[in-house]
């Protein structure tokens, strides 16, 4: 149920007269700031704790928790969402519904039903392929020109609830996951007033939305730095996908080998597949240097390495790269 147009205009109704956003990520900041400024009553933000710091200085906050406190906002950080405590909690604040995005945690049916009208859940892909915590990432992985955001009333299983609205996205070439993670939390900004609007009027009986094709599911699990090793058996094109769908963590890495050196982690941070055959005798993770250009043998085309990073070193052009690093005939890229 694609929506192009413009959202009608928004504004409280007695029926979400109250509302909790639960965030932790960026995804979320945009929607979460779109919807307090049409005026809504928030009267919680429930976001994941802060990890434990390791320096005086700890990690910057997280965006929700940053923006939260910027405006003024009630903030609760339960390790888990589903204690009977932290159940409670939510329900002494008389929610009309739960706004959720980017937050990190599967609520309960008893964490659920503290809202009077449920929950509206932001989700970074056209459900219901790529349910999981890695939408973006995933949809690049797979090679997919389109993606898009959904927003789903809440069930306990994971990304699992009916439909309410759904935008479109085409993939721009060579973007990469964090620049479309961007463009899409921008865009469902829209998807989400929309939602919004249409959970105003819901009658409380009728299913609202429209209900997920399971034959259609696929999966996006939390990404892993493994991950990111590149295999460079794989087509150029599906080693291009990989390393933009990496970006900006864990990132693509392979290790440079030469005869008699140790191996050097290298972070390919952009490549480009070429038109060029693999010939025959090359073998995947061959290195090709070519008039200060960077080549690498994949499956069936060679990929021309744009931007890289040595371990411990900042991140360079292939040329500068190579003006530091000559390169033997036989080196190679592979795993260490």
């Amino acid at each position: 149920m694609p929506e192009s147009e413009s959202p009608q205009s928004t504004r409280p109704t007695d029926s979400l007269a109250r509302v909790v956003l639960m965030g932790t990520g960026p995804f979320a900041v945009p929607s979460f700031e779109a919807i307090r400024q049409a005026g809504y009553a928030i009267v919680l933000v429930v976001t994941r704790p802060e990890p434990p710091t390791k320096s005086r200085k700890g990690p910057p906050p997280a965006p929700v928790r940053q923006w939260a406190e910027q405006h003024g906002l009630p903030l609760f950080d339960p390790p888990s969402i589903n204690t009977p405590d932290a159940i409670a909690a939510v329900a002494a604040v008389q929610p009309n519904v739960l706004f959720v995005c980017d937050y990190g945690q599967i609520l309960s049916n008893d964490a659920l039903a503290v809202a009077s009208h449920g929950g509206l859940n932001l989700h970074g892909s056209l459900l219901p392929a790529y349910r999981g915590a890695a939408p973006v990432q995933w949809a690049l992985w797979q090679g997919e020109s389109e993606t898009g955001v959904s927003v789903i009333h809440m069930t306990p299983r994971l990304d699992g609830g009916p439909m309410v609205v759904q935008r479109s996205l085409a993939i721009n070439p060579q973007e990469t996951a964090g620049e479309l993670e961007d463009r899409l939390a921008a865009d469902g900004v829209h998807a989400s007033l929309e939602a919004m609007r249409r959970l105003a009027a819901w009658d409380g009986q009728s299913v609202l939305g429209q209900s997920q094709d399971k034959q259609q599911v696929s999966k996006a699990p939390r990404l892993k730095k493994s991950d990111g090793q590149i295999n460079w058996s794989q087509s150029a094109a599906e080693v291009d996908c990989q390393v933009r769908a990496m970006q900006p963590w864990p990132t693509a890495f392979t290790f440079l080998k030469r005869e008699g050196r140790p191996s050097i982690r290298v972070t390919i941070r952009a490549g480009s597949p070429t038109d060029r055959p693999r010939p025959t005798d090359a073998v995947p993770g061959q290195i090709l240097v070519e008039e200060q250009e960077l080549m690498v043998a994949c499956a069936d085309r060679w990929l021309q390495v744009q931007r890289l990073q040595p371990a411990g070193k900042k991140e360079m052009l292939a040329a500068d790269f190579l003006r530091g690093h000559p390169l033997p005939q036989a080196a190679v890229f592979g795993p260490e």
